[in-house]
């Protein structure tokens, strides 16, 4: 049945209409803590030396996340300078991912389930939070897709095989991204259960490519990873370096096997993933009543399509479940293979005036909640003005936060009014585009200067002086990152009393010119505090400037001394 003009024009503006909300706010803000200005220093750091191969972090090398993702930050630089380009590779890694889950429902069920299954996976919260912000798991989430776009095609359309390599590769590369890029894979699984199922119940084999054919995601997947274990296995071959050696035994063992099966920190209980899903995954989260039944129908009907997706989404969050250490980025990638096996449902449902009623009763509460909380803002509520405090920002963000919440709400409750329970998916759909615009272009921007450190980093370059030289310790990556002169740092991850050796020395030599930037916990009982300078609070911690002629090299000199003596 051929689709109307109105129903043509869906895909396109909804397309549009999610570039303008994803990319809202870009070139606005500076990159932010915790995980941006880590990536993004490293990125930089391959610019300016030239070295691709193994991120750094300062002086160090960076062994927790493979390269792949700061060479498409540093790739992007060349388009941009750091402010415009950082964000791009998860802005173009959604935009991507939304085209796969539409392109995926038009060839698996038809032209018209397209925008559902692109605005299923547009409207989670989650999804949009990720997509603004400039971490490697938005990333993940297209290579996933991807992969899995690849391997439906192969299994559920009929035998495809370069659709197959494609799915190998985007694994691969995924994995040389984040470890678990392998996760597409296991699609393999409940399409051997959904075969077998199929053959008990029609006493016949059933349709699809033979399995013999899934042996090529082998060499394909191996072929993913090359991208960066083949250069770095040629390295290690030509210069066995230790420092090297110990980076690749963290990296591939450490900081994947090791912390998958024992890990040391975000320890959380086995249910920690259902209230990820139950809070970040809205509105669709509480869909999930309405969707149960029609999916158990369409997999006891054996449906290949529910089989492979809904198997393979419970697959992953089994796998993240079994580990102790969880995050709740770590189910990111289920939402397109959820949203796609959504999409042949939502045209009912939404007709349906009980999800109506929902959806206008979601939208409403995001106005009610952004309009209250920027009331609050405005009138300087004492939690908000505890909250600058602790943050060290002035209270003059009170009117551009509370404005900027006050306005969204306002602007969320009049699109209430005016289109109801009748267009209450547009009505969403709405609601999240505004949500994004005014999160990207306002809300980060107007933090920015003191939750990515800029602003700490300035007035300590205007007190020492454009002539001192800068040093750093006990430093976080935005402080590096984000020094208005090249600064001087001793190790990231030494122990302190270690870089203050080094940096003891270092202010000793040019006592009148140089200065160190310290975290305060990590001051030395060496220093001349009547010297020391409290240069403020930054993402929680303060900090202060130590000038050359506070260290005293005979007191370092005594107790390490006396150190020695005790062992």
């Amino acid at each position: 049945m051929p689709s109307s003009p109105r129903a043509r024009w869906r895909l396109p503006l909804l397309w549009l209409l999610s570039v303008v909300a994803l990319a809202a706010g870009i070139g606005m803000r500076l990159p932010q803590p915790p995980d941006e200005p880590r990536f993004v220093l490293a990125a930089r750091a391959m610019v300016d030396s030239g070295q691709w191969l193994v991120p750094h972090r300062g002086s160090e090398f960076y062994a927790e996340k493979p390269p792949v993702y700061m060479w498409m930050q540093a790739a992007a630089h060349q388009l941009l300078d750091w402010k415009g380009s950082f964000l791009l590779p998860s802005l173009l890694a959604a935009l991507l991912s939304l085209w796969l889950v539409a392109d995926l429902a038009r060839r698996l069920w038809s032209p018209q389930l397209a925008p559902y299954a692109m605005a299923a996976l547009f409207c989670s919260l989650q999804f949009g939070l990720m997509a603004k912000r400039a971490q490697i798991d938005m990333v993940l989430v297209a290579m996933t897709t991807a992969s899995l776009w690849g391997l439906l095609r192969h299994l559920c359309e009929r035998p495809n095989l370069p659709a197959l390599w494609l799915a190998g590769i985007a694994a691969g590369v995924g994995t040389v991204t984040k470890g678990v890029g392998f996760l597409p894979l296991l699609i393999v699984l409940p399409w051997w259960a959904w075969r077998l199922q199929y053959r008990s119940r029609h006493c016949r084999d059933a349709p699809g490519p033979a399995p013999a054919t899934l042996a090529w995601l082998i060499p394909a997947f191996l072929l993913g990873t090359a991208v960066w274990l083949a250069p770095l296995s040629w390295a290690l071959l030509r210069h066995p370096d230790p420092a090297l050696q110990a980076y690749a035994h963290e990296l591939l063992f450490k900081q994947t096997a090791t912390r998958y099966a024992h890990a040391w920190h975000h320890l959380q209980p086995a249910w920690y993933y259902l209230q990820v899903m139950l809070t970040l995954w809205l509105p669709g989260s509480l869909l999930l009543p309405w969707l149960a039944r029609p999916w158990w129908r369409r997999l006891r009907r054996t449906d290949a399509r529910f089989w492979l997706l809904l198997g393979w989404a419970a697959l992953v969050l089994l796998f993240f479940t079994i580990s102790a250490g969880k995050r709740e980025v770590y189910v990111l990638p289920m939402l397109p293979a959820l949203a796609l096996a959504s999409a042949p449902l939502l045209p009912g449902l939404l007709r349906r005036i009980s999800v109506r009623r929902y959806l206008l009763a979601y939208s409403i509460a995001l106005g009610l909640l952004s309009f209250t909380v920027g009331a609050l803002l405005l009138h300087g509520a004492p939690w908000a003005l505890a909250q600058l405090e602790r943050r060290a920002m002035p209270i003059g963000l009170l009117p551009v936060l509370g404005g900027s919440l006050l306005g969204l709400g306002a602007a969320v409750l009049g699109m209430c009014a005016w289109l109801r329970q009748r267009r209450a998916a547009l009505l969403v759909l709405l609601t999240h585009s505004l949500l994004w615009c005014v999160y990207g272009v306002l809300l980060l921007p107007a933090v920015d200067p003191y939750a990515s450190a800029s602003d700490l980093m300035q007035r300590a370059g205007e007190r020492i002086g454009p002539q001192a030289e800068l040093g750093l310790l006990a430093w976080r990556e935005q402080n590096l990152l984000q020094a208005d002169r090249p600064a001087r740092e001793f190790g990231f991850k030494r122990p302190w009393d270690l870089q203050w050796r080094d940096a003891g020395r270092w202010l000793a030599a040019a006592p009148q010119a140089r200065w160190l930037l310290v975290l305060d916990a990590a001051m030395s009982p060496c220093v001349d505090t009547a010297q020391v300078i409290d240069i403020g609070i930054s993402n929680r911690n303060r900090w202060q400037l130590v000038p050359g002629t506070a260290w005293s090299s005979d007191c370092h000199a005594a107790m390490s001394g006396a150190s020695n003596a005790e062992e």
